[in-house]
């Protein structure tokens, strides 16, 4: 229902933006603790290396690092400012690694090895349907045998009065809405994921327009 698949605004190089999104918008989502606690447990243990696909300031590879203490991690996120914050998280751990890449090209394939595990969060919704698809075959590639895909993601609701309803409850208008959103139903993404190959496929939680996706390569 809210795919803006022609629109070609993004507020992500802005600073005002993506510190308002840090501050503000990510610690106010409601449910976060549950959110953070279901991801963190759909994260495998002894994981060695973890790619982390629109990282942000880093939070969510914060965590799975706390849980998985010496693997190794890579870092992806366009935004200069994301990255600063990335950078600074990650200062004093030198195993991991940040490198500024736009998910709207392929994956830097030569700079990148095989991974146990993949996540991403709150990012991959901002990429055109086609990209999302070819992104998700490029994971597949990137995997281990048994290496697992996890993804929390801003999927599409099912009516415009849904939408209406996610965007009260965020604290959000369809004026202050992200124009960079091309969301997508849950059940079409899960769909493309077993296309490509992906078993286990399932979404591990959902509240409104937020939910957790999973699959492993076989």
């Amino acid at each position: 229902m809210q795919n803006n698949d022609s629109v070609d605004i993004n507020k992500w190089t802005q600073e005002t933006h993506v510190n308002n999104y840090l501050q503000k918008m990510v610690n106010n989502v409601p449910h976060k603790e549950e959110m953070l606690k279901v991801f963190l447990e759909q994260s495998p243990l002894n994981v060695n290396h973890v790619l982390d696909l629109g990282t942000g300031d880093g939070r969510l590879l914060w965590l799975v690092l706390q849980k998985n203490p010496t693997a190794k991690g890579v870092a992806l996120d366009f935004s200069d400012h994301m990255l600063k914050h990335a950078r600074k998280r990650f200062e004093n751990n030198s195993s991991v690694e940040v490198i500024k890449h736009d998910l709207n090209m392929p994956l830097p394939q030569n700079r990148l090895k095989k991974f146990d595990l993949i996540i991403s969060g709150l990012a991959i919704h901002h990429l055109v349907d086609a990209r999302k698809k070819q992104l998700y075959t490029e994971i597949f590639e990137l995997l281990k045998p048994n290496g697992v895909f996890l993804n929390m993601e801003h999927v599409a609701s099912a009516t415009q009065e849904l939408h209406q309803k996610f965007l009260k409850a965020v604290g959000l208008t369809p004026e202050t809405d992200d124009p960079s959103n091309k969301l997508v139903d849950v059940f079409i993404q899960l769909e493309w994921l077993r296309q490509i190959g992906f078993t286990q496929v399932d979404y591990q939680y959902k509240w409104l327009e937020i939910a957790i996706l999973t699959g492993t390569k076989p």
